[in-house]
């Protein structure tokens, strides 16, 4: 079994409040949850306006697809255009 875990920052550059926050991070995750189907949610950086923490996890049976698959979502992420992605931290485990 293989487990894929992940934490992407993004840099919001048009918000000037928690609700305008809120509403740009629930539409990444929301878009990203229907498409790739991972357990994905916001995990840090919860008080500051601009600056999301964004963590998800997949788990599979193969390296190369779990693989394939985390890097067809931070294109995806990074196609949408409502964030910009400043760093990203990408793990593999063998279990």
């Amino acid at each position: 079994m293989v487990v894929g875990i992940g934490i992407i920052t993004f840099r919001l550059h048009e918000c000037r409040s928690l609700k305008s926050k809120r509403k740009i991070v629930k539409s990444i995750v929301h878009q990203v949850r229907n498409k790739f189907n991972v357990s994905i949610a916001e995990v840090g950086a919860n008080d500051i306006y601009q600056r999301a923490d964004i963590g998800f996890s997949l788990v599979g049976n193969n390296r190369r697809v779990l693989n394939s698959k985390m890097d067809k979502m931070l294109n995806m992420i990074d196609a949408l255009g409502l964030a910009e992605v400043i760093d990203t931290e990408l793990e593999l485990i063998n279990i």
